[in-house]
């Protein structure tokens, strides 16, 4: 059993920058993919990006640039730093873990919101 419990979200005036965490913590020598998903009001749960524990890394299109996820293994620690904030990246951003970098999850965070407004 994996346990991930997400930090960072907030309110950011478009443009701005957050710095998301997701810290892993049980069966975490299983862990061979993390990362982020989000979900914005009435909308489908769609990936953000992944990362496996030998650093290979997947973004969605619209994140690439913007958005750039890290790992520390002996933290069972990712992050995910995002720039250039716009509205419509606002959402409740959820943490995974599985066992490949385009499967599906096995383990959820309960979601850290982020919200974008002037």
């Amino acid at each position: 059993q994996v346990q991930l419990v997400e930090s960072g979200g907030g309110l950011v005036q478009p443009g701005g920058s957050l710095r998301l965490s997701c810290v892993a913590s049980g069966s975490t020598f299983s862990i061979y993919a993390m990362g982020w998903y989000r979900q914005a009001p009435g909308k489908q749960r769609e990936l953000v990006a992944g990362i496996t524990s030998v650093g290979y890394t997947n973004y969605a299109d619209s994140m690439k640039g913007r958005f750039t996820i890290s790992r520390d293994n002996t933290k069972s620690t990712v992050w995910l730093q995002m720039n250039s904030l716009k509205p419509e990246d606002t959402a409740l951003y959820y943490c995974y873990s599985g066992n490949s970098l385009r499967g599906t999850p096995i383990a959820w965070g309960q979601g850290t919101q982020v919200t974008v407004s002037s």
